[in-house]
């Protein structure tokens, strides 16, 4: 009996440790998602590559950008050429905030993937004062993305981003707000690279759609209470588009 006894402690006490270890992986996850937030809200493009792993990838207006390269790609010689000119930082005038809310992050039993969803609701936009074309606008987003745990240059376990999957939903004026922006106001991503030289690797299928479209991303995750997959009806999502 005490042997029996003795084995059970034992595997309550591993099931403890790996429970415990879930949180910490949660919270590292968390962590490094609201960073990544952080990073883009002063368009510190550099760090925001660092954050991806190896064979990271980005989903960014219809379009895939593959590896690293394909990520520094978009970040670096996209993002950083328009935004910033060039500079790894901030500019007088350019407000681009990027709040990370609603995160559900999943870790796989064996801690070695993960898997995030949650939103982004961004201000964006040029003083008046500032050089280049003045504007303002709001974006909202939906992220649907997946975390790997690998080593880092020194040798430690670290979570890192595997896929950035962004589905911008909606876009609008300060001035006119949401319920007047045009259909297709921002253009997805048709051309490839090196076609396009800034382009993605590869398109996202089927094309996502900005408002007034209103589908809805598949969840990564089943009904929290009844468990059973969440289905999703799309079918009115774009009823008033002609293609």
């Amino acid at each position: 009996m005490a042997e029996a006894t003795l084995a059970d402690l034992a595997a309550r006490l591993e099931r403890v440790e790996h429970d415990l270890a879930i949180q910490q992986d949660i919270h590292q996850i968390r962590r490094i998602q609201y960073t990544y937030g952080f990073f883009i809200d002063k368009s510190q493009y550099n760090e925001v590559v660092d954050l991806f792993s190896d064979e990271g990838e980005v989903w960014f207006l219809g379009g895939i950008y593959k590896g690293k390269a394909g990520v520094r790609r978009l970040y670096i010689e996209r993002f950083q050429t328009n935004f910033t000119q060039g500079h790894n930082g901030p500019r007088y005038g350019w407000l681009l905030d990027h709040p990370q809310l609603q995160m559900v992050i999943d870790v796989s039993p064996d801690r070695k993937t993960a898997h995030v969803r949650g939103r982004s609701m961004m201000q964006a936009g040029l003083h008046e004062s500032a050089e280049g074309n003045q504007r303002a606008w709001w974006e909202g987003g939906l992220y649907e993305n997946e975390y790997v745990r690998e080593a880092n240059e020194a040798g430690e376990l670290v979570w890192k981003i595997k896929a950035l999957r962004y589905y911008p939903f909606w876009h609008g004026t300060f001035a006119d707000g949401w319920a007047k922006t045009p259909i297709d106001y921002i253009p997805m991503t048709k051309t490839l690279f090196p076609e396009d030289p800034l382009g993605p690797d590869a398109l996202v299928d089927p094309l996502p759609r900005l408002w007034p479209a209103t589908d809805t991303v598949p969840f990564h995750y089943p009904h929290p209470v009844t468990g059973a997959p969440i289905v999703l009806d799309n079918s009115r999502a774009r009823e008033g588009f002609k293609d």
